[in-house]
């Protein structure tokens, strides 16, 4: 079933039992008025027909036909009995209506039990006992109480074409509401199912407001945009990952080709040292790719309090194996507070970044030391690593992040051209940045910052 649909038939079932419920107690509660109105007539007729018969000394034929033919006429159907002291009949209307057991309600009727109320089909049956002048009277009377049942006919005729009338304009009006409320809904599904992947994002349009519609919407487009960029990081990555191993794998085919033809043991033994070496690359290559995609999908990562200048010196230490002559300067500007140098970060991914950024200082410094600055500007730990050497130009800064780029400087040296694409995903997992600048033409400069603990 549909939301349209549910929306109609709940909506409608609910508000029609409702009403139908209402309807119901009205036609009940206007029933038992009428029933305890038409009672309290019949104990009237009863009691002010006693009232004449003991205040009449002589009852002749003729007081009695006048009062038959006076009364006659209060209540339709009627059959009214006046029973004395000793139970005798003494008066009894023209009417002949049969009661049903008169000898019955005359025995239930007493002193104490003065009134008796009964059903015979439509007709309404009371009994009473009433003490008149000391002297005690039972009466007994039966009745079809007309002018109410026509009201209650008419009322039950009103209110039936009154909830059919209702119910039919209650149908309506949740077909229309909720065609008008799923309709958005309808709209955004059927662009949804004609959404093209292949082509160039388009996010599907929508009214700019608060309701559930523009969310789902909004969050739909937002879902489309990061398919999107993994769809286009995925060929773009296939492309490049392809043309970056088919090389390698090339190399070491080759390699292995050399070493079957070659007989001299030393110049195998220097191709089985070059195949080594080309095998490292392959597997480098392999490692930043994964690296990368661990760090993109790693978002619930386990952080921990780190002190940033400790990491570094650990990061030196083992740098120191590779470049042993070369040299790292930390300085320390505004960081008095030892609270300042803490970040929260996870350590395996922040120590990545600072070898990152530390090998590329000595792989593209003109010298052998370089600069690492730690200062604090507003709650962020800003570190800058600066080396002398050839600067990156304008051009070239624009395409410095992106995935297999490689600028005139890396000419000559070993690389792939995802270090950096590595360290600005880490950066944006800790919800810091990443940016390059230049001094004096011969000043490169990478700065990083952390959200420190202290904030």
């Amino acid at each position: 079933m549909s939301i349209r649909q549910k929306i109609l038939f709940a909506f409608s079932l609910v508000t029609i039992i409702l009403i139908g419920a209402a309807f119901l107690f009205i036609f009940a509660q206007f029933s038992a008025y009428r029933e305890e109105e038409f009672l309290q007539r019949q104990k009237e007729r009863i009691t002010s027909t006693l009232r004449v018969l003991t205040e009449v000394k002589k009852i002749d034929e003729k007081i009695v036909q006048s009062l038959n033919r006076l009364t006659i006429n209060d209540l339709y159907n009627e059959k009214l009995l006046i029973f004395d002291q000793n139970k005798q009949l003494i008066y009894t209307s023209i009417d002949d209506t049969p009661i049903p057991f008169p000898g019955d309600i005359l025995n239930q009727l007493s002193e104490k039990k003065t009134w008796i109320e009964q059903k015979d089909g439509l007709y309404d049956v009371v009994g009473m006992s009433m003490t008149n002048r000391d002297n005690s009277y039972f009466g007994i009377s039966k009745a079809y109480d007309t002018f109410g049942y026509l009201k209650l006919n008419y009322l039950r005729d009103i209110l039936i074409s009154t909830f059919i009338g209702i119910s039919v304009i209650i149908i309506l009006v949740s077909f229309y509401l909720s065609r008008k409320l799923t309709q958005p809904i309808v709209n955004i599904t059927r662009k949804i199912n004609n959404y093209n992947f292949n082509a160039a994002y388009t996010p599907i349009e929508f009214k700019d407001s608060k309701d559930e519609i523009a969310v789902l919407a909004r969050q739909f487009n937002k879902l489309m945009k990061r398919m999107n960029e993994v769809f286009s990081f995925q060929k773009h990555a296939i492309q490049h990952i392809s043309h970056e191993l088919k090389t390698p794998v090339a190399i070491l085919v080759s390699n292995f080709e050399r070493i079957e033809k070659e007989t001299d043991l030393h110049n195998i033994q220097a191709w089985i040292q070059i195949q080594k070496e080309d095998t490292k690359s392959l597997s480098e290559i392999i490692n930043s790719l994964l690296e990368i995609a661990k760090a993109e999908s790693d978002l619930s990562m386990v952080k921990e309090s780190v002190r940033i200048d400790e990491l570094i010196f650990d990061v030196a230490g083992e740098i120191s194996s590779i470049y042993p002559d070369f040299q790292f300067a930390v300085e320390y500007s505004d960081t008095d507070d030892e609270n300042n140098l803490m970040v929260p970060a996870n350590v395996r991914l922040l120590k990545a970044v600072l070898s990152n950024l530390m090998v590329n200082c000595a792989q593209y410094s003109n010298t052998n030391k370089a600069k690492i600055i730690l200062s604090n500007e507003e709650n962020q730990l800003m570190i800058g690593f600066e080396n002398k050497g050839t600067v990156i130009s304008e051009a070239e800064n624009q395409y410095l992040f992106q995935h297999f780029f490689r600028g005139e400087s890396s000419i000559g040296k070993k690389g792939f051209g995802l270090g950096l694409v590595f360290v600005q995903k880490i950066m944006t997992i800790h919800g810091g940045n990443v940016s390059y600048s230049s001094r004096n033409n011969d000043t490169n400069i990478f700065t990083i910052s952390l959200p420190t603990t202290a904030a």
